[in-house]
């Protein structure tokens, strides 16, 4: 069975993350699973939090982090995943309060990362789709993963879009052509304000 969220859950879950980093900025607390969680949020699954500045109706990435796979509680993971996004980001310094009106935060939820297999590493370029597929890249310790919207937001092709995951994990660019890269892919459901504490919308990468 498909796993699928109604534009309300989205809005949930959105509304949740701003409130558990306003929780963290202003009482150092960490927000509690609210008593009318939906049941279905509740389900184990990854999800990434990500929350970006507005300037001039443009994004300017200020924190994201979450979790690949489905080992918590949704709601538990969005909760963390938002938290950590804004304090513990090793490419930003931690969010302040005053900025918590200008940052716009967005929840994608992620389906179970699924082992892309192929003969031949030229294969993947045909089995991963840019605008449905994110990607986690694995050889050895190393480990990089983006988010299905990241070669939108950068007119990437399918190839690029391996190479700049390879280099997320520290690797070289050209290592998903190597027999020992593992490469995994997997959907989101993605669901952002449109202003800083505006309305969610769920987001298509490509037409539903």
């Amino acid at each position: 069975m498909t796993f699928e969220l109604t534009l309300e859950e989205g809005k949930f879950l959105v509304q949740l993350a701003r409130d558990a980093v306003r929780e963290r900025l202003e009482n150092r607390k960490t927000l509690q699973s609210p008593k009318e969680t939906p049941k279905k949020l509740l389900e184990k699954c990854g999800v990434f939090v990500t929350i970006s500045t507005l300037r001039d109706g443009e994004k300017e990435l200020r924190g994201c982090i979450g979790y690949p796979y489905p080992t918590s509680p949704l709601v538990e993971a969005v909760i963390d995943s938002a938290v950590n996004a804004a304090t513990e980001d090793p490419r930003f310094y931690p969010l302040s309060l005053g900025e918590l009106g200008r940052v716009v935060f967005e929840v994608s939820v992620l389906t179970p990362p699924v082992h892309v297999e192929a003969a031949n590493p030229q294969e993947y370029l045909n089995q991963i789709k840019v605008g449905e597929d994110g990607l986690i890249v694995e050889r050895g310790y190393y480990k990089g993963l983006l988010l299905p919207q990241v070669p939108i937001e950068w007119s990437w092709c399918t190839e690029e879009f391996l190479c700049q995951c390879c280099m997320k994990a520290g690797l070289s660019p050209d290592t998903w052509l190597t027999k020992d890269a593992k490469i995994y892919k997997f959907t989101a459901i993605i669901f952002e304000e449109e202003a800083p504490m505006g309305e969610v919308k769920r987001v298509y990468l490509s037409k539903p």
